[in-house]
């Protein structure tokens, strides 16, 4: 049996099933990953700094008119648009077999393909609030901000991802532990599962199929029912909802 018919029964027999994914998911929306030859952090280098430096609490903090400059020019992908995998796990939730979405990912995409049940771990470009007074800004009034973004009350707008240093919202942390404790499959794609804290929610699994779809091999394919090295979206679009 191919590893696509093994996928397509192990879908049609759950029906709580919990998706977990990371950059690999929107690369093929023209989104680059981080760690990869042609990803963010290679992009960031030659600005003279570490990629992790550039994109922490500390250097927004001393040194934020640069940290926007660097955010908007390889962070954000305003125009990027779903591809098969954010397409296919919308309609697998409005099938009523996936129950939640949990992603790595900041760029909104999951929303934008119509998944409703989407738990964002690292934030979204999309929501940005002043620091001072928290009203909400959308992104579009971040990309037209020369230099550092700033609210009618004074206030820097601070986008709404989570950088180097900062925690992970709990209350968002606490949701997706509990989608995964009692899904019965557990799909994970295009993550390398080497960021924690993320990385370490896949063990409150303890449902039936644990499936992870990745280009390359991470350290839990020996815990995995089903390993599939390939683009999540090549793979997802193959499947009968």
């Amino acid at each position: 049996m191919s590893k696509i018919n093994q996928l397509q029964e192990i879908i049609d027999s759950s029906d709580n099933i919990v998706f977990f994914g990371g950059a690999g998911v929107s690369t093929e929306s023209g989104i680059p990953d981080f760690r990869s030859e042609s990803g963010i952090f290679k992009s960031l280098e030659k600005y003279g700094d570490t990629p992790e430096n550039l994109v922490s609490h500390t250097y927004y903090m001393d040194h934020t008119e640069e940290f926007f400059r660097y955010y908007k020019d390889n962070l954000v992908f305003k125009d990027a648009k779903p591809n098969p995998a954010h397409i296919a796990l919308a309609n697998l939730e409005k099938a009523g077999k996936l129950k939640a979405v949990i992603t790595q990912n900041i760029d909104g995409l999951h929303q934008k393909a119509g998944s409703e049940e989407v738990l964002e771990l690292h934030g979204s470009i999309h929501r940005n609030y002043c620091q001072i007074c928290s009203k909400e800004y959308g992104l579009d009034y971040i990309l037209k901000s020369d230099g550092i973004p700033r609210c009618e009350c004074g206030g820097i707008i601070k986008p709404d991802v989570v950088l180097y240093e900062e925690p992970l919202n709990n209350t968002v942390l606490s949701f997706a532990i509990d989608y995964i404790q009692n899904a019965d499959t557990l799909i994970i794609g295009g993550t390398s599962l080497v960021v924690y804290p993320a990385a370490g929610l896949i063990n409150y699994f303890n449902g039936e199929n644990l499936v992870l779809i990745n280009k390359s091999e991470t350290q839990y394919d020996n815990l995995a029912s089903l390993v599939i090295n390939d683009a999540i979206g090549k793979i997802m679009s193959q499947i009968k909802i």
